[in-house]
């Protein structure tokens, strides 16, 4: 039997309450919480820090950042997915999804370049035990480039692949309503003159519709036949959401209007929002601000995106800023994503559940991560 983790003196953040007291842990699981101290000589005293549970992140492209960190640049896979596994720990996420796009609108760009590698490094470093977060995987689906089904076909099937996501960024449309903003963003990140720019904006317009209703179609059957959750991506209007929900789809991701957020509550999808577009209060692209879907309540599951550590620290601007109960806006960082990922056995402090733990200090504004643990076993 394996040394049981004692650690006292700690606020534990439950699913509903905030509990002054200890936690124990056995096996690599949550075996009892309680109100008292310890005085065993083996307990941890917390110094009345915040217990959390192990952070469950959704959606995030920072281990793609790892693998191509400058254009023209193509760093070492494995290399690349350990520095994106520290980063990940550092930030308090015990479980990621690293969020693998099929397609891109520009040709030949890493995204397309990197993506089986980046997916079998992942194989390998974790199967060697190398990795101190758990890593899976998010599919996330162009509809409107010409190979993706023919890709999607080939990885669906991975058992590492726990959540698919339909986008669609057509110039003209959702994320880029604004060709002005989309120019203004592509060029600037390959260099684009304005004749490609424009020849680009014509060829994804002419791809969208040829591929994108029937790519929709065959990979939304895929993923039901695999019991995979799906999400929609930038929806826009109250019709993209209608659509996704006569779908099956379980997850509005960064809706860019408060229509599309309003009705994605409406038809029960839960909303999965921006942390770096919560903390600066605005999005990069334009859209809705997080923190205004936040204040009327349209905001169930936060992503990190392409900031690790701006995931804890949206949770607790939540709780600070936007008068979420702390368990609540953990429950943003913890819980939902884990039930939308089928990941039942983590995302709260409960008896029975994986010790997968964070303890934190508060040190107004920031949350400082001091300790975490995945399974009971210290890995930052």
């Amino acid at each position: 039997m394996t040394k049981e983790l004692i650690l006292t003196n700690a606020k534990i953040v439950t699913p509903k309450e905030v509990i002054s007291g200890t936690l124990h842990v056995q096996e690599g699981l949550i075996t009892g919480i309680d109100t008292t101290g310890s005085h065993l000589a083996e307990r941890i005293d917390l110094e009345g820090d915040y217990l959390l549970p192990g952070l469950v992140e959704l959606h995030t492209d920072h281990l793609e950042n790892h693998v191509a960190p400058r254009p023209g640049v193509r760093w070492p896979s494995l290399a690349a997915i350990l520095s994106h596994d520290a980063a990940i720990v550092s930030a308090g996420i015990t479980t990621v999804l690293d969020a693998l796009a099929i397609g891109d609108l520009v040709e030949e760009s890493s995204r397309l370049r990197d993506l089986q590698d980046m997916i079998k490094a992942v194989e390998i470093v974790q199967g060697k035990g190398l990795l101190r977060a758990e890593h899976l995987v998010h599919l996330r689906c162009e509809v409107g480039y010409p190979h993706t089904l023919e890709i999607f076909e080939g990885l669906v099937q991975n058992p590492l692949v726990k959540l698919v996501s339909l986008m669609d960024h057509t110039p003209g449309q959702r994320q880029f309503t604004s060709l002005k903003k989309m120019a203004h963003y592509y060029q600037g990140k390959y260099g684009l003159s304005d004749v490609e720019m424009n020849k680009l904006i014509l060829t994804r317009q002419a791809y969208q519709r040829e591929f994108a209703l029937r790519h929709r179609r065959e990979i939304l059957e895929r993923c039901k036949e695999r019991r995979l959750p799906i999400a929609s991506h930038d929806d826009t209007t109250s019709d993209h959401v209608a659509e996704a929900a006569s779908e099956g789809i379980v997850l509005c991701e960064f809706p860019t209007t408060l229509e599309a957020a309003k009705t994605a509550r409406v038809f029960g999808l839960h909303i999965l929002l921006g942390a770096p577009n919560l903390i600066l209060g605005s999005s990069h692209s334009g859209n809705v601000s997080a923190r205004e879907l936040g204040k009327r309540g349209l905001l169930d599951i936060l992503s990190s995106d392409y900031i690790p550590s701006s995931l804890l620290y949206g949770a607790f601007l939540l709780h600070q800023e936007l008068d979420f109960p702390l368990p609540d806006a953990m429950a943003t960082v913890s819980l939902h994503p884990s039930q939308i990922a089928d990941l039942h056995d983590r995302g709260s402090l409960e008896v029975g559940k994986r010790a997968d733990l964070i303890r934190v200090k508060w040190d107004p504004p920031l949350p400082i991560i001091k300790n975490v643990w995945r399974k009971g076993h210290p890995i930052f």
